[in-house]
């Protein structure tokens, strides 16, 4: 599939065995290659290595994209493979390659409920645009990507500046009205191509198996789904499902992983019931109830802004560390010509504690990845211009215990963290996840939904933002797709209990501290003239190096020539600051200069004003008798008051140390300079 220049691959592939798994084996793979924009893979390997976060993301958008459309009960492994082929750095492959995967997959033998389709939807000037290039993403109010099928929504991932929910809905159905296209162009494909599915089937169960599980689970079902805590809800479902397998295992011994089936099946149906039927939640809460919530900040004495934010019974301790340039992430892939820096960060943990599970540590997780840079992007709107604040920010969230969402959890504790740092936000930023149940006509939407919520609902509809509008929106659904209605009616019920949680955070803090940390870096910025940065740098870095090491200060200069000075110690910062302006100040004729002789001759000395730069101290300068030799008057060395007389076509300064001293009254008058030039 190609738009633009940018091509992508891609490939399905499906297994002809049914698996075991106790879930939809689906892998999905986005993987960008090096040669689709013309560049050859850095290190020692010379190839393509472990996907980038970008890649991830981009699996992310297929994956939560095409997942809800397989067939309840299908275990068949499948793999969804999209390669960037080329990239013509102007149009995102993403989008593309979730349209590329809905076609492979809608042709293919794998039983699908699509074809879906992706768009990109920006804003710029009030104008919708689907699909915007980068450069008109630079002035775009809103990045969010959007798929669904002709008539519904499926999945929104996106960031903004502060746009209000009503706002966030048109482009919602902008959206819809590109998506529309899309899958009628895959539907006149799947006609000219298309091939038949797979013929499979849920295995049958002995007549009397779900009826007798239903009958003796669904009462203790719905005793264990209200209990408030969590350990004892979950310890009480599962003796419930060790009873009942206990007790049919002698009448169905092949047929146990039906009996848990339809087990899985009572407790969800239950769960929705009890929302539908009573309006009554998991743990008791009306449908708009926001769990109790606490916040503490400045609790780790060495961390540049730490904060712990506390809802129910998740739990995120968030720290923001604040660098120099040099610590700024060095980015390389093929959607931009040259490497780029990053110089804002936020790293999510998820450590198999907080669930109260044991699991190997491995490397970070896809959903690590995603949840981190939800919230990144929650916040990222929200920090000062990088001239105004020139520090590289790192938030590190680590989830301490999670029932809910710990990725809205972290959007709190980093604006509490970011504030406690004294990071100058624009304003508070916080985040809330809203459930769905819904059954035909018959619809719930959920504020601040837990895990249970979320597993056995049909929403994950994560919103971030201020007081004044989102900034991060993120929606996973498991049904096809949802009506712009409801995602409306979700959006503005998740502006209601941001407030409410803006209000609690307030309490803490509710502005950014007026200092920072006495640990965090200072940093002072000079511009200076860029055809001056070789003066600062010196002869293989000479110069620098020794104002580094004189002062204590890390200096950077960028090709603009914006220098960073950054030191712990602030007066350390100042003197840096102070010989750089030095070395670059330009001379100015009739100031006054103390300088170092640099050298003597039988015409006058050499006298260094600014670093660098040297003048001429003429013979007849020096003094307002006559000089016979000018060691008589100043030698190598010595320190001397001189004024800057002159400044020629070719830079060369005329100075005199006599125009600073008293004339004697007997001196003789002096005679007119002769002109250097000839009639």
């Amino acid at each position: 599939m190609q738009f633009g220049e940018t091509l992508v691959l891609a490939a399905v592939t499906v297994s002809d065995q049914q698996s075991h798994l106790p879930f939809f084996p689906l892998t999905v793979e986005y993987r960008e290659k090096s040669y689709a924009a013309g560049k050859i893979p850095g290190g020692f390997f010379k190839r393509e290595g472990r996907p980038g976060e970008e890649e991830i993301l981009a699996a992310r958008l297929i994956d939560r994209s095409i997942r809800p459309l397989f067939p309840k009960g299908f275990k068949n492994e499948v793999q969804v493979y999209v390669y960037v082929l080329s990239a013509d750095q102007e149009n995102d492959a993403d989008v593309i390659g979730l349209t590329a995967a809905s076609q492979a997959l809608a042709i293919s033998r794998v039983p699908w409920e699509g074809p879906v389709a992706g768009v990109r939807v920006g804003r710029v000037d009030g104008q919708w645009i689907l699909n915007p290039t980068f450069q008109q993403l630079e002035n775009s109010d809103i990045d969010m990507v959007v798929s669904g099928n002709a008539t519904s929504i499926a999945m929104v991932e996106g960031g903004a500046l502060e746009l209000g929910e009503d706002e966030i809905a048109e482009g919602l159905s902008a959206a819809q009205h590109g998506i529309a296209e899309l899958v009628a162009m895959q539907q006149e494909i799947i006609k000219a191509v298309g091939t038949p599915k797979i013929e499979w089937s849920l295995p049958e169960a002995p007549d009397g198996l779900a009826e007798r599980v239903r009958d003796r689970a669904a009462a203790r079902v719905s005793e264990a789904l209200i209990l408030e805590e969590k350990t004892e809800r979950v310890q009480a479902l599962a003796s419930v499902r060790a009873d009942i397998v206990d007790e049919l295992q002698d009448d169905f011994p092949e047929h146990l992983a039906e009996v848990r089936r339809v087990l899985d099946e009572t407790e969800s149906d239950t769960m929705r019931r009890q929302v539908l039927d009573r309006g009554e939640r998991v743990d008791g809460r009306a449908l708009d109830t926001v769990r109790p919530i606490s916040c503490d900040v400045g609790l780790l004495p060495r961390a540049h802004g730490s904060a712990l934010f506390t809802r129910g019974q998740t739990q995120a301790l968030v720290t923001t560390t604040l660098g120099t340039v040099s610590d700024e992430q060095r980015i390389d892939n093929i959607d931009v010509p040259q490497e780029t820096t990053k110089s804002f960060m936020l790293h999510y943990n998820f450590p198999s504690f907080s669930v109260g599970e044991v699991r190997p540590v491995r490397g970070v997780s896809r959903r690590e990845i995603g949840h981190g840079n939800l919230a990144e992007r929650a916040l990222q709107a929200l920090l000062p211009p990088y001239d105004e604040f020139p520090y590289t920010i790192r938030i590190v969230s680590d989830v301490l215990e999670s029932n809910g969402s710990s990725s809205m959890a972290t959007v709190c504790g980093g604006s509490l963290t970011l504030m406690d740092a004294g990071v100058p936000m624009k304003a508070a930023c916080a985040g809330v996840a809203m459930g769905l149940i819904k059954e035909g006509d018959r619809v719930a939407v959920l504020t601040d939904i837990l895990g249970t919520e979320d597993h056995l609902g049909d929403m994950d509809f994560k919103v971030a933002g201020t007081r004044d509008g989102v900034t991060a929106i993120q929606m996973d659904i498991k049904v096809k797709g949802l009506e712009i209605a409801i995602i409306r009616e979700a959006l503005h019920k998740a502006r209601t209990a941001r407030l409410h949680i803006l209000d609690v955070m307030a309490q803490t803090l509710a502005e950014p501290r007026s200092q920072l940390s006495k640990y965090a870096p200072r940093i002072i910025t000079v511009q200076i003239n860029p055809e001056r940065i070789g003066d600062i740098i010196g002869p293989k870095g000479k110069i620098i190096r020794g104002i580094q090491e004189e002062t204590g200060a890390e200096i950077n200069v960028d090709d603009s020539g914006m220098v960073t000075i950054s030191s712990i110690d602030g007066d350390a910062g100042e003197r840096a600051r102070q010989m750089i302006e030095a070395i670059v100040q330009e001379p100015e004729i009739g100031a006054v200069y103390e300088g170092m002789v640099k050298s003597t001759t039988a015409f006058g000395a050499f006298v260094e004003i600014i670093p660098g730069r040297e003048g001429l101290l003429h013979i007849s300068e020096l003094q307002h008798a006559r000089t016979q030799k000018t060691e008589d008057v100043v030698k190598k060395g010595d320190m001397v008051r001189v004024k800057l007389l002159e400044i020629d076509d070719r830079g060369k300064m005329r100075l005199s140390r006599k125009a600073l001293l008293e004339k004697p009254a007997d001196a003789p008058e002096e005679e007119p300079r002769r002109s250097r030039s000839r009639s």
